[in-house]
């Protein structure tokens, strides 16, 4: 949930405090509590850090006159301990010649903690993280040599981390170690770059290797040196690998925010996920056959992943698949009825999901084999899969997903199409899939004004609903979690018949209800149209041009027509216009759609 950073350079730069805060921007998606950064220059140690964004923070603390040929950088998402200057990382050990930041939860450091008080340690956070600088310390004082202690703490922990440390006394040595938390290390000619993400890594260098879980080492100028916990030595040369992402990939251009941008990527990156599944033929029809070889398929995610797996699944069940969608977090009690022979298709944007992880972990324990449909083929889950498919939607920097989603969505649909092995459907079927860049734009093109329309009203109310049948309901839930997650509007989703069932007691005049139609139980779900026209709801209609019947015009305050297509179109498509919806009435609100508060883009704690 939070971001590291972390130099080693040949020569002292004075501009070392200017490249970790640049570094920092890049990853300030992960958290946004705070920030600081350590750099060891000419044998001290100096530590800035404090509340607040990266930007006003690196000004304030004045984050540009540090230099020096080593230095550490941390933007936090917070865990333990409140968000606060003291909480802040680095933290430091007691005679401030260690710095340490930390990605993750320590669940033992309680016990470290009361350990190294009945030392003598002095405490300054309420953080899990002091207590790494102070056994190092502590280590250190009985005689071991910077990465030994480094070594001998890291074997104390319980948990998940990605942490990078360094050290007065360690020269320009950076010292790491990953568990489940993602660490990445970028190779320069004579620099070392140490990073949360490669996005922070890429405009310096696209060598890059990636650590596996219980590795730890240490990185110089013109060396970097791993092994594991249990003391193998890993071949670093064997691991390097060229990163196909350009800088431009992750610059806004002249985009206010990162959201707006990426939904009106979505006909190219729809484009290139297509594009990449008709191409390489050899992942997925390794995927193919392990589905098609299934008793039974779990379909596993959260959040927007969880949406896209239950529009999947449900899509699997029509063709007649036997498919369950599981949220990650929830999984482990279903899991448990998992055998061999089972499929769990895991899907993760970021491939490092610690839910959706350990519920991969756990079906393989079991003897499921795991297929992974992610957007970082260098991922942990990735890696750990018997099969993946790479979405090439390129990178995602807002937090709140919109194209990742409607690559997954259309992955899956993919899959089950071709799991059929009906050639006459798929020829069809690809046909229709070949113009979603066409559709896609026309569809932001034709429905932006009316979000915009629909977002002034929705801006001024406490709660909305998002009604579906079949397929809407996915559809609209994911529309709702959009809805909350940027705009801070109460939005629920509930399949359309279940609004009987309770939440229609809500609904008074003016009370906004959006519906989606896809094309299924459209009869049944007109008739829930006037029962919430009845009560006084605003009624926004989202339906193809074909499914608006003289019922749905009377009994909605707007309608808004969305394409007349496959139904495979539908589901991968139907979503953008609530992004939009979703976009414009966080900025009717006056907020920031890429940092919603509380959130981080990638969640790597339980």
């Amino acid at each position: 949930m939070c971001g590291i950073v972390a130099i080693t350079s040949s020569n002292r730069r004075g501009d070392l405090g200017i490249l970790l805060t640049e570094a920092l921007k890049k990853l300030e998606y992960r958290g946004y509590d705070s920030v600081g950064i350590a750099v060891v220059d000419q044998g001290n140690l100096y530590v800035a850090k404090n509340v607040g964004t990266v930007e006003s923070v690196a000004k304030s603390e004045n984050f540009a006159s540090l230099s020096g040929c080593v230095g550490i950088g941390h933007t936090r998402w917070a865990t333990h301990g409140a968000p606060s200057k003291k909480n802040s990382h680095p933290h430091t050990d007691c005679a401030k010649k260690i710095a340490v930041v930390h990605n993750g939860i320590i669940e033992n450091y309680s016990e470290l903690k009361n350990f190294l008080l009945s030392r003598g340690h002095v405490f300054i956070s309420d953080t899990d993280t002091e207590v790494v600088p102070h056994l190092i310390e502590e280590f250190k004082r009985a005689g071991l040599d910077t990465y030994s202690a480094f070594r001998k703490a890291v074997s104390m922990l319980r948990g998940t981390f990605a942490i990078v440390a360094i050290d007065i006394d360690g020269g320009r040595k950076l010292l790491f170690t990953r568990k489940v938390s993602p660490l990445v290390v970028g190779i320069g000619s004579d620099f070392v770059l140490v990073s949360s993400d490669i996005v922070s890594i890429l405009p310096y260098t696209d060598r890059v290797v990636v650590l596996n879980d219980d590795e730890v080492g240490y990185a110089e100028p013109g060396r970097v040196f791993i092994e594991t916990v249990g003391g193998r030595s890993v071949d670093v040369a064997s691991r390097v690998m060229k990163v196909d992402y350009g800088v431009e990939d992750f610059d806004k251009g002249p985009y206010e925010h990162y959201m707006i941008k990426e939904i009106r990527e979505q006909p190219y990156t729809l484009n290139q996920t297509l594009s990449g599944l008709i191409s390489s033929r050899d992942e997925v029809e390794k995927s193919l056959k392990l589905l098609e070889s299934a008793d039974s398929i779990y379909i596993v995610g959260a959040g927007s992943s969880y949406y896209a797996s239950l529009l999947g699944s449900l899509y699997f069940r029509y063709l007649g698949f036997r498919a369950q969608a599981l949220v990650s977090s929830e999984a482990t009690p279903y899991l448990r009825g998992v055998r061999p022979g089972d499929v769990v298709v895991v899907v993760s944007q970021s491939g490092e999901t610690i839910d959706t992880l350990l519920a991969m972990r756990e079906s393989a324990k079991r003897g499921a084999r795991v297929v992974a449909i992610v957007n970082n083929p260098l991922s942990t889950i990735a890696r750990e899969s018997d099969a993946y498919v790479y979405m090439k939607s390129g990178p995602e920097i807002c937090v709140a997903a919109t194209k990742t989603f409607t690559s997954q969505v259309l992955v899956l649909s993919y899959l089950g199409l071709a799991m059929t092995r009906d050639s006459h459907r798929i020829e069809a079927s690809l046909r229709a899939l070949r113009r979603l860049p066409e559709i896609t734009a026309s569809m932001i093109s034709s429905t932006e004004n009316a979000a915009r329309k629909v977002a002034k009203k929705i801006s001024t109310e406490h709660s909305v609903y998002y009604l579906g049948r079949a397929f809407g309901y996915p559809i609209s839930a994911e529309a709702a979690l959009k809805m909350k997650e940027v705009a801070y509007v109460h939005a629920e989703a509930y399949p359309a018949g279940e609004s009987k069932h309770g939440p229609i007691a809500l609904v008074a005049s003016g009370f906004p209800v959006v519906f989606t139609i896809v094309g299924e139980l459209d009869e049944l779900i007109e008739g829930n149209i006037e029962e919430m026209k009845a009560r006084g709801a605003y009624v926004i209609t989202y339906a193809p041009s074909d499914r608006i019947t003289s019922t749905v015009e009377r009994n909605s305050d707007l309608v808004i027509p969305l394409p007349q297509v496959l139904l495979e179109v539908s589901l991968v498509t139907y979503v953008i216009p609530h992004q939009l919806l979703a976009y414009y009435t966080s900025i009717e609100r006056g907020y920031n759609p890429d940092r919603p508060r509380n959130l981080a883009k990638t969640v790597t704690v339980f």
